[in-house]
This record gives structure tokens, sequence and C-alpha cells, in this order.
């Protein structure tokens, strides 16, 4: 064993203990360690060491435990938030000779494993956990990628004992991702969809000028106002390095699910000029959480259309359910997602900023499939919170500020649509660019 490799002293391994440490140290902090059960090996070893358990074992740096990572039972944990020096922690450890005031590792798998939402809760009305249901959100550190913090602390004392010991550098990174629920708002619907939404203007609302804009689209006297692909694609080169990921909306035509079929020349071409550019990734539909199969379908739709495999995903409607949905998504060959975030709030879902592996809490399992957290939705900034594009131009601006100090990795949503600076969104384009402005490494 190499010298300077961090040992772990457990008093007895489990998989959740083993997940967690994988999380901090591999994902997090990206340094090798090993773990050990055995009391005098781990006393005579020489370098860098951390004791986990009920009591300090040797001069080692001691994180004091609690039961949770332990167990394999689900049930309810209760636990308290504490604000200690301007750090936020979950289940407080008190005692004399104390390195930490709190079960860094059993905070850290509460907040990633989504232990809350495996109780029983109310769903709202999409059957989605809702954010003030949460302990971040309640405690009020929803807005902090509060395991990275802990992670980087876990680092500084590790530091502060071992000098040695040295941390690749954390730097951080910026992923935009573009939801597809709607490519066109009014070319390529065929006529029976244009009728229907020609009536509606004329009829329905009385908009005419919904009616004439309508009409001056369709002869192409002036540009489709959801079509801002080359507007996106543009506008990346603000941001030099960053990450674009597309997903696409195939579906079935539904309630909640309105895409151009997936047969339609237009879209295909559109999604192949993207993929071009971009990487590419499916949006499962609003019905795939209740049809499993439908997710498969649309996944093959897609690789159809693309001619490559397709790992990555975000589901519809942010309709993510644990542990069904991730299980849906390995079934369908998928091995990357994007939906770990919540609609109805901005903030870290996880607490985590960066990438991590999904763990299956029923089964008790690490598994392959890796969660690409996000941390603010443009919808959720203009419908679920109502905020004026100045507003949002402050809330981006520490989020990612927030980021940028733990060296993690800024995430957002935007919808092309929602750049039309129609139906609402006057002016969210200049919030668009500021943003991007402020994401720069």
């Amino acid at each position: 064993m190499h010298p300077e490799m961090l040992l772990i002293f457990v008093p007895r391994l489990t998989n959740r203990l083993g997940y967690t440490l994988n999380v901090l140290l591999k994902y997090v902090l990206r340094v090798e360690f090993s773990i050990t059960t055995d009391e005098r090996y781990f006393n005579g070893y020489g370098g860098p060491k951390l004791c986990y358990g009920p009591h300090r074992v040797g001069d080692a740096l001691h994180i004091k435990c609690c039961n949770l990572l332990f167990s394999t039972s689900i049930e309810e944990q209760g636990p308290r938030a504490e604000q200690r020096d301007g750090q936020w922690m979950l289940f407080p450890v008190y005692g004399r000779d104390i390195d930490f005031g709190f079960d860094l590792l059993a905070a850290t798998f509460y907040m990633v494993s989504r232990y809350e939402e495996y109780l029983p809760h109310r769903s709202d009305e999409h059957g989605r956990f809702s954010a003030a249901q949460s302990v971040a959100y309640q405690a009020g550190f929803l807005h902090l990628p509060v395991v990275d913090q802990w992670a980087n602390l876990l680092r500084d004392r590790l530091q502060e004992r071992y000098p040695e010991m040295v941390f690749p550098q954390r730097n951080y990174r910026f992923v935009q991702t573009v939801d597809i629920d709607a490519a066109w708002c009014y070319l390529h619907k065929g006529a029976f969809r244009t009728m229907v939404g020609w009536l509606r203007d004329l009829l329905g609302r009385r908009d005419t000028v919904e009616a004439r804009r309508r009409w001056r689209v369709l002869m192409h006297k002036e540009k489709d106002p959801y079509d801002t692909f080359e507007y996106i694609l543009e506008q990346r080169q603000r941001v030099p390095g960053s990450y674009l990921l597309f997903f696409a909306l195939l579906a079935d035509y539904s309630q909640y699910d309105k895409p151009l079929n997936y047969l339609n020349p237009h879209m295909r071409s559109l999604l192949q000029h993207l993929g071009d550019h971009a990487k590419m990734g499916i949006h499962p539909g609003y019905g795939t959480l209740e049809e499993p199969a439908k997710a498969d379908v649309e996944v093959k739709r897609l690789e159809q259309i693309l001619h490559r495999a397709i790992v990555r995903s975000r589901f519809h409607f942010l309709r993510l359910r644990l542990p069904q949905s991730y299980r849906i998504l390995q079934h369908a060959g998928i091995r990357h997602d994007y939906t770990m975030g919540y609609p109805d709030a901005i903030g870290f879902r996880a607490g985590i900023s960066g990438t991590y592996p999904f763990y299956d809490l029923e089964r008790d399992q690490e598994t392959e499939m890796m969660i690409h957290p996000f941390c603010v939705m443009d919808t959720t900034m203009q419908k679920y919170l109502a905020l004026s594009p100045e507003e949002a131009v402050e809330a981006y601006g520490r989020l990612i500020a927030d980021v940028r100090a733990v060296g993690g990795t800024y995430c957002c949503i935007v919808h092309n649509q929602n750049l039309s600076e129609l139906f609402g969104w006057q002016g969210w384009r200049a919030v668009y660019e500021r943003m991007l402005d402020m994401a720069k490494p």
C-alpha cells in the first residue's frame, strides 16, 4: 500500500458505508483510499488515517458515527439540521475531543441516496417529491452544495493532520442542458394541429395577434419563435470549454407530451444537426413512469435518428420517483441521468453539484447509473417562483458563486421555447446571456 494513500478504519464494512466513501473520496475529492477492519494493522500504518466509528482508534482523524450506515432498514431518521461556525450539518454528535461535530458520512449518505424520498410522503399532482418536504428546504440550506462543502471540510482536516497528503485540484465546471419539449411553435405540425391552433386563436382566446403571428410564420415571413437552436449554439461561444447537451422528447402525443412525430423529417433533420454540434439525450415522456416499456421505445427512436447509442436522459416534467425511475432507465440502457433537481425550487436536491452513482436503497446496492444533478431551471424561476428577469439574474449569480466556491459543477436547464421572447418570456434572452457570462470558468 502506498504510504501516502488514505487508510480508513471501520468496525464493520457495509454497502452503505462503502458507497458513501466512494462518493466523497472517489467521485468528489478524487483521492485513493483503502478500508480495513483490522485495528492492529490500522494502528501500525504510517500514512494518513481516518477512523469512522463510535470511538477513536489511535491518533487518527476521527468521525464519530451514528447508526445509519450500519443499518439496512429504511425508517424515519429525523435528522436534525444545525449550523455551526457557518457550516450546515446533519446528524450532530457530541462528546469530548471530537474532530467533527456531526456524522459527516451519514449526512452525505442521507442526502445523496435521497433517503427521505423513500419514506412516506405526499406526492404532487405529477407524482413528484416536492422540495418543501425535504430537510434541506425546511432547514434553509437547499441553495447550498452542502455535500461538496462537507467533502472539502474532510479534505482540509486531513491535510491539517497529514500535510504530506495530496489532493487533486477541484476545478469548477459549467454544464448547460436544453430540453426540447416543443421544437416549433407553429411549423411542421400538420394540417389538423395547425387548424386546431388557428381556431383556438380566433374563437377560443380571440387572440388576433397570435393568429396573425401564426400566419406570418406559416407563410415563412417570420421565423418560428421556438426555433432558437442556432442562437443557443452561437451563445455557447460565450463560455469556452462548456458542455452543451440537448434532450429530445420523442414520446407519442398525449396530454402532457406534445412533440412532433419522431418520423417527421424536419424533426429528424433538426436532431441530426444538433447531434453534430452537441451531446444528445432522450427526454423520456410523461407516461414512462406508469408504462416503463415506453422508455425503451423512445430511446430506440432517437438511436435510429442519430445512428448512435443513447446513454443520457432526463425525464419530462422531471418525473423522478425513487427507485422506480432509475430502474426504468437502467433497463432501457441509459447510464447517465440528469433529472436530479426540483421543478418547484432552485438548489441542490441531493446536496451535491457533481456526478455520482445512484444507490438503490431498497436493494441496498450501488449501481452503475450515474446521476448528474442540476440546480436551476428557467421554468422554475419564471413559473414556480415568479421571479422577474432582474431577480433571476441575481439568483443565477448566487448559485454560480456557491458552486464556484467549492470547485463544483454548475448544471442548469433551459428550454428552447423559453428563449422566444414571447408568451411571458419577454426579457429572458438577456437573462440567459447574463447567466452564460457569469458561468464562465
